[in-house]
């Protein structure tokens, strides 16, 4: 018997997570998609938006899955592509669920060599950091990039969007790259090119070791001014120490709200949020009363169309990840683990077939088993 409704992870402050059944969503919109997902990834504010509100929420944004149904208006996808997504924060159709609902601008082709599980690694970090980087930065995107030494501080190296931001820096040529990190050094290390001044800086030593060590690098390199830093884990003490660095006339943007009272005036201080991709120009913003029309939605389609043709040329990998056994029964305590600080250098995924049989429906859309294929191991 046919089912159309499907499980889906609801997550609550604490985190807690509650499987329900939900309505298998449709491509009404134009420019939208429905995916099965057949890895699901996760982020830390999977746990943290859940923090501030009474009420649960599918808060997957990582899908990796096929193709099951596009919109009207959709151009470049068709149903059975292998595809990976970046879904539109705090609203339905999560990838934390059997299916999952994407905008075609957010969406990009996997490779055939890249496994689901490494594509579920992708897409939120990812964004996180071009938005970082070419946005708030107006840093050289890798197509264009630069031919002259351009220092850039990233702090958080061994972060999900730390290390995306370090790939896409070395992509568009940016030279020395300065980052620090701790426990994921190893692995950072493996990103960076040391012939070109790229160096890693141990915050476990402490802050005067970081202060010092940044200095240090900057005159090895010959660099007399920082002009560019980019702070992926927005947590106490970051900003002190990037303030105390940076170049008065500098320019900073961070994942977290910005620390006015440790960064100089002076300073261009932007925050960085990946739903920009999301949104569009309002007549009355500065965009807007200026007569730009090219939208957020464009630079968005821009990256992933870059990521996609970088993955297959094989200029560009994902992030390290770790399977979490259990699909979305698994969610929960994968997200504790990630509030208590336990993922280091690594992405959580889930496998949507591993939730537990007695809880998935089984339903075939456009011939596609709400089981799902089963996906490659990782290498």
């Amino acid at each position: 018997m046919k089912s159309y409704f499907m499980k889906e992870a609801i997550v609550f402050k604490g985190p807690r997570v509650e499987l329900i059944d939900s309505p298998i969503p449709t491509a009404e919109l134009p420019h939208s998609l429905v995916i099965k997902v057949i890895v699901s990834g996760s982020n830390p504010k999977d746990w943290k938006f859940p923090e501030f509100s009474t009420e649960g929420l599918n808060q997957g944004d990582d899908i990796a899955g096929i193709v099951v149904s596009v919109g009207a208006g959709v151009l470049g996808f068709r149903t059975g592509d292998r595809v990976a997504a970046l879904h539109q924060l705090e609203t339905p159709g999560g990838s934390y669920a059997e299916f999952a609902v994407s905008w075609d601008y957010t969406t990009f082709h996997i490779p055939d060599e890249i496994t689901f599980e490494e594509a579920a690694t992708i897409p939120l970090a990812c964004m996180t950091a071009a938005v970082g980087l070419y946005k708030q930065l107006s840093l050289p995107e890798p197509w264009q990039p630069t031919l002259k030494p351009l220092p850039i501080l990233i702090y958080g190296g061994s972060s999900a969007v730390g290390a995306f931001a370090i790939k896409l820096a070395r992509l568009s040529n940016m030279h020395p790259i300065i980052t620090v990190a701790g426990s994921g050094s190893e692995y950072v290390n493996t990103l960076l090119d040391p012939a070109k001044g790229d160096v890693i800086i141990d915050y476990r030593y402490g802050k005067d070791a970081v202060l010092s060590g940044i200095k240090e690098a900057m005159h090895k390199a010959g660099v007399s001014k920082l002009m560019y830093a980019f702070d992926t884990v927005a947590v106490p003490g970051v900003q002190i120490n990037i303030g105390k660095v940076l170049d008065p006339h500098g320019f900073l943007t961070s994942t977290g709200p910005i620390n006015e009272e440790a960064i100089p005036t002076t300073v261009t201080a932007k925050g960085t949020s990946v739903d920009v991709v999301h949104s569009e120009i309002s007549a009355e913003s500065p965009e807007g009363l200026a007569g730009v029309v090219v939208s957020p939605q464009a630079f968005g389609h821009a990256i992933f169309q870059f990521v996609a043709l970088a993955l297959q040329r094989r200029m560009f990998t994902g992030h390290p990840w770790k399977v979490v056994p259990g699909g979305l029964n698994a969610i929960e305590g994968a997200l504790k683990d990630l509030k208590a600080g336990k993922a280091s250098a690594v992405k959580y995924v889930f496998r949507i077939s591993e939730t537990s049989t007695c809880a998935m429906t089984s339903f075939h859309y456009g011939g596609i088993s709400s089981r799902g294929a089963k996906p490659r191991e990782a290498a």
